[in-house]
């Protein structure tokens, strides 16, 4: 396809959009990281904007996606695509269009979101029974948006079950998409293991790239993925969190692999803790609306990297109830020392 023939002219390794979890801030950290191990992203995705009864302003968009005023970049120089949620396809059109106007690179719709709240709205995962209107979204949304500009879904393998697969693959192939990205569970399974990678071979038919997603957590994970989904190209969420090196990991993986080179998948790029302080104080002194805020920001991410580190764990214990910001840094930095 014209639009995706370049961007997918190697395997694509995606950042996901998370809800409360890869902000502007841990978007910033995360594809620093990635980008000093010199496994760059190839973009990632904000999360989503709910789009609901009118053009949102341009400040709703900017709050979301802040990288809008650099080139639509992370400092590291990753793309940052603007994810949009709602289940009015004109409304949905416009305010995608408009965010093309603000810059941005390339338009995602979210299919996926199993939040109750979204779903009780018509938003995310619930429009998986409705795959008319997914086709209706998609093609007003490419339809408005500058020829370009690539328009991409992000969807589920169902809502409640995998029943309308077939036509979820229709609507896919007849809105114009130029790329989808599927999370390998339905919104019923939510984030419970297993991911049903080999699901997503069925969707390989379409005439668009495929992007697999879903408890990718190793870079062993990663490979299996790839070989049962039968695409090389994976999207990464909490892993990535837990694991910020996970991306680095995944092609060192691939490559030793591929060369059958044990010491090569040996030598594969690590982060180590130590190496991981400097980027975590970065993160509590990054822009927040207030410290308490941030404090509470931090400790999900430390509550995380608990299951990658295990010196986040001793960290963890010592902290999880404090909430000055400088006793944190500094339990941080003697977290180091033996």
């Amino acid at each position: 396809m014209p639009l995706s023939e370049n961007l997918f002219a190697n395997p694509v390794r995606l950042l996901a959009p998370m809800e409360g979890l890869t902000d502007p801030l841990m978007r910033q950290i995360l594809t620093q990281i990635a980008s000093d191990l010199g496994r760059p992203y190839d973009w990632s995705v904000s999360e989503f904007i709910r789009i609901t009864q009118h053009v949102l302003p341009a400040h709703v968009f900017y709050r979301y996606v802040p990288e809008l005023h650099h080139d639509a970049k992370t400092a590291s120089g990753t793309p940052i695509h603007v994810q949009i949620l709602g289940s009015d396809a004109q409304l949905m059109a416009e305010n995608a269009a408009y965010a093309c106007e603000l810059g941005a690179p390339a338009i995602d719709i979210n299919f996926g979101c199993p939040a109750k709240t979204v779903n009780s709205h018509r938003g995310g995962s619930v429009l998986l029974d409705e795959p008319e209107t997914m086709y209706q979204i998609i093609s007003a949304v490419r339809l408005s948006v500058p020829a370009h500009i690539p328009v991409s879904a992000k969807i589920r393998l169902g809502y409640t079950d995998t029943s309308r697969m077939d036509d979820i693959r229709g609507a896919i192939a007849a809105s114009g998409a130029d790329w989808l990205t599927i999370h390998a569970r339905t919104k019923t399974q939510g984030y419970k293991p297993p991911a049903y990678w080999d699901k997503i071979q069925s969707f390989n038919a379409l005439d668009i790239p495929v992007i697999a997603n879903g408890e990718i957590w190793t870079a062993a994970q990663a490979n299996d993925c790839m070989t049962q989904s039968a695409t090389h190209h994976l999207m990464l969420g909490r892993g990535a969190v837990t694991r910020p090196d996970l991306v680095a990991q995944v092609d060192s993986h691939t490559n030793a692999n591929a060369e059958s080179n044990t010491e090569s998948l040996e030598n594969a790029s690590t982060l180590l803790w130590q190496d991981l302080i400097a980027h975590q104080i970065k993160f509590l002194e990054g822009a927040a609306k207030n410290d308490v805020v941030l404090v509470g920001r931090y400790k999900q991410w430390l509550g995380m990297l608990t299951k990658g580190y295990a010196e986040a764990q001793t960290l963890w214990e010592r902290i999880k109830r404090e909430k000055n910001k400088a006793v944190i840094i500094s339990a941080l930095q003697a977290s180091v020392q033996k």
